[in-house]
Formats: structure tokens, C-alpha cells, sequence
């Protein structure tokens, strides 16, 4: 249930309660990623370092690659939160160089931002900001950004402002925190060129106030955030989900809104290596599908920087590494085969018949004399039909068998 006073429609209030007239339509934001497709980043360091440890963190985790690179302002003085332009300069480099990246870019509010003003201070401060005293300095961040080709740049406008960590907190005034968002989103979409998103990001709880109270309308919100510990309140992750304001409230007041959600901040904190936490929260990001989240990767928060907490960080390597192929199996010699026993050589084919040598003529005996004749007679002799083949070799004469020979063997 929303706290009373939350102010639910993206227009204004005045003093006299009446509605002011709705903001004029903007031109529609660039098509961003696919809401399935959360981009991973981590907060590595807020100067070029970070951006240089983005190889390291992407190897470590075998590949993945980081598509966020999230930096934070200086929020000393006013010329720092205009954004020094050789600030941000390595950042917009980065952000150029693929089309997917988002360059995520907490800005603070006011100055002084983490010195610990007391309320009355904190709360004149915001009211000279509801009153326009420090637009200039948002334009001109705004101008720098698009100079430099980063005019879709993400914008976490005053983060944790539910807490009591920074001077652009909420509680000692929300209406003018509000009336103060409102004017310097206005100041920054007035720069031709840009395409910015503004993060509305909240620690989780309730904190000093709840952040239902500091929500400045839909209208000046892109994407509702949330920084997200593992501390109180909340002892375990389930009373983290379902405590005043925690994870699910965020969840159905996005809904509700109509934004995408996102978390900027989140990591382990009060109870150390906590790897139940780790397993925890990627699994509620990974069901609920933020536009994108950043690790806080520093001790003692972080995983990869940090040697105090290898079991989460086990825990987050393991999930958000890429599948890497099964090893492929040692490739070793193979077994010689068994020795076969040589095969026996085919035999020699007979030879062909050679065709027989033509024989030479041999003088003829003379035929024996039949019996009763005188020496030196003819015998009478009868010749034997003996084929074509013989013949040939006898020729034409043929063999001759005496007469009484035939005779007798035919008898």
C-alpha cells in the first residue's frame, strides 16, 4: 500500500492544490535495449582506472562482457558537478565505441554532498534549488555530455536521498527536493541533443523517509533504481523482499508507473561473505529483468577486487560467466593393431599353352612291304582322316597306314 501524499500522476501541485497545467510531450527516448536483455556492469573505480579494469573483471568472468560503465561526480564543489570535461571525456570514449553500452552517471545534487550538514542547512540548500539558483550548473553538465557524443547518458539524480549519508537528502524538506528534481531535469532536457534518462534511485527500506515521499513524478522519471546492501533492514534476504519499501514494493511501484526498473548499487556489506545473499539477489534480478545493474566492486562490497569474500564471489563468477565448451578428450596414440599373418602370395598363373613350334618335315620311311610282295614294292596304303589340325602339320599327304594293317585291325 502506498504511503499517503504519494503523488501518483505526472503533474505538478500548486500551493492552492489545483493541478498545473501538464508538461508539454517530449520527444520519445531513444529505443533502448530489450527489457529481457539487462545489461551488467560494476563499479570499478570513478576515473579512467575503472574503465581499464573492465577487461580485467570480463576475463575473470570468462568472457561476459560489461555493457555499463558507471562513474560518480565529484560532489565538492559546484565545477565538479558541472562534469569537468577531462572527467568525463575517457568515459564518453568508452560509451561511443559499441552501440549496446550505457554510460550511468550519478550526479549530486548539491554541494558539500557527503559532509554531514545538519537539516536547517540541507533544507535552505534545497530551496534555493527549488528556486532555480543552480540550473545553470546542470546545463551545463547537460551541454558537456552532448558535446562530447554521450547524450543518452543515464543520469542518478541525487541517489539515496531516502538516507541520511548526503547533503541532497529529502527528509528535511521533500517538497522542495521534489520542486528541485523537477527544475534541474527540465534545465537538462532544455540542452538540444539530448536523449537522457533520469534514475530515480532509492536506498532499499524505509531509511530516514520513506521514498515514496521524494518521488517527483512521472513525467521527470525514466527508471526507477534501487540500491540494494546486504545490511539492514532486513536479516535475510526474504525480509530484504517483503519489508516496507524493499525489493518488492520497488518492483510494483515500477509496475505501477509503467518504468523499467534498474539497480545501481548493490553488493554485500554487515554480513561479510554471505554467498546465500549473492545466489539471492542475481536470481531477483534475473527474474525481474532490470535495464541494467552494477555491482559496487570494492571491499568490503565487491567480488573481484576483493579477496574478503570468496564464496560469493564464487557464487557471482559461477552465474554470470559464459558457458564455456566441455574439454575436449586427450587425443592419444591408437593401440596398434594386432599382427596379421602376411597373406600368401597369389600363385603364379600357369602358363599359357605356347603354341607348338611348327615341326620341321622329317623324311618319310619307306613303308614296309606288305608280306608275299617282293622287297622294294609299294605297299598299297589307305590315308587316315585325322582332322585339320593334324593335317596341318603333315600336310597335304596325310598319313598313310598299309593297306593289310586296316584291314586286320578292323577285322
Amino acid at each position: 500500500m502506498l504511503a499517503a501524499g504519494v503523488l501518483l500522476s505526472g503533474a505538478a501541485v500548486t500551493p492552492a492544490g489545483h493541478a498545473a497545467e501538464p508538461p508539454p510531450a517530449r520527444d520519445p527516448l531513444p529505443s533502448a535495449p530489450p527489457a529481457t536483455a539487462t545489461a551488467l556492469g560494476a563499479y570499478l573505480h570513478y576515473g579512467p582506472s575503472g574503465i581499464r579494469r573492465m577487461a580485467g573483471l570480463e576475463k575473470w568472468l570468462g568472457g561476459t562482457e560489461l555493457r555499463v560503465g558507471h562513474t560518480y561526480l565529484p560532489g565538492d564543489v559546484w565545477s565538479n558537478i558541472e562534469g569537468r570535461p577531462e572527467f568525463l571525456e575517457p568515459w564518453t570514449q568508452w560509451r561511443r565505441a559499441r552501440e549496446d553500452r550505457l554510460f550511468v552517471l550519478n550526479v549530486p545534487m548539491l554541494v558539500r554532498n557527503e559532509d554531514h550538514l545538519p537539516d536547517p542547512v540541507v533544507r535552505q540548500m534545497l530551496r534555493l534549488g527549488a528556486d532555480g539558483r543552480f540550473d545553470h550548473h546542470f546545463r551545463t553538465l547537460g551541454e558537456r555530455l552532448v558535446r562530447l557524443e554521450a547524450p543518452d547518458t543515464v543520469v542518478v539524480l541525487g541517489w539515496e536521498m531516502n538516507g541520511i549519508t548526503y547533503t541532497h537528502r529529502c527528509g528535511p524538506d521533500p517538497e522542495a527536493w521534489k520542486t528541485y528534481w523537477r527544475r534541474i531535469v527540465t534545465a537538462m532536457r532544455a540542452v538540444p541533443g539530448q536523449r537522457f534518462r533520469f534514475d530515480f534511485a532509492p536506498s532499499r527500506g524505509t531509511d530516514a523517509v520513506p521514498w515514496t515521499e521524494c518521488y517527483p513524478g512521472d513525467d521527470v522519471v525514466d527508471i526507477l533504481g534501487m540500491d540494494s546492501y546486504d545490511q539492514p533492514p532486513g536479516e535475510n534476504f526474504d525480509e530484504m523482499v517483503e519489508q516496507p519499501y524493499g525489493l518488492r514494493h520497488h518492483v510494483e511501484f515500477a509496475a505501477a508507473h509503467g518504468k523499467p526498473i534498474s539497480y545501481p548499487e548493490w553488493g554485500l556489506f554487515r554480513n561479510g561473505d554471505n554467498p546465500e545473499y549473492m545466489r539471492r539477489m542475481l536470481e531477483w534480478i534475473d527474474r525481474h529483468r532490470p535495464l541494467y545493474h552494477t555491482i559496487t566492486d570494492y571491499c568490503p562490497h565487491g567480488v573481484w577486487q576483493c579477496d574478503d569474500n570468496p564464496r560469493s564471489s564464487e557464487v557471482f563468477r559461477a552465474t554470470l560467466s559464459l558457458p564455456r565448451p566441455e574439454p575436449k578428450p586427450e587425443e592419444t596414440e591408437p593401440a596398434p593393431e594386432p599382427p596379421t599373418a602376411e597373406p600368401a602370395p597369389d600363385p603364379e598363373p600357369a602358363p599359357e599353352p605356347a603354341e607348338p613350334a611348327e615341326p620341321q618335315p622329317q623324311p618319310q620311311e619307306p613303308a614296309p612291304s606288305e608280306p608275299g610282295t617282293g622287297s622294294g614294292a609299294a605297299a598299297p596304303c589307305r590315308t587316315l582322316d585325322l582332322g585339320p589340325w593334324v593335317h596341318k602339320w603333315l600336310g597335304d599327304s596325310g598319313l598313310c597306314v598299309p593297306s593289310l594293317w586296316w584291314h586286320s585291325s578292323r577285322s
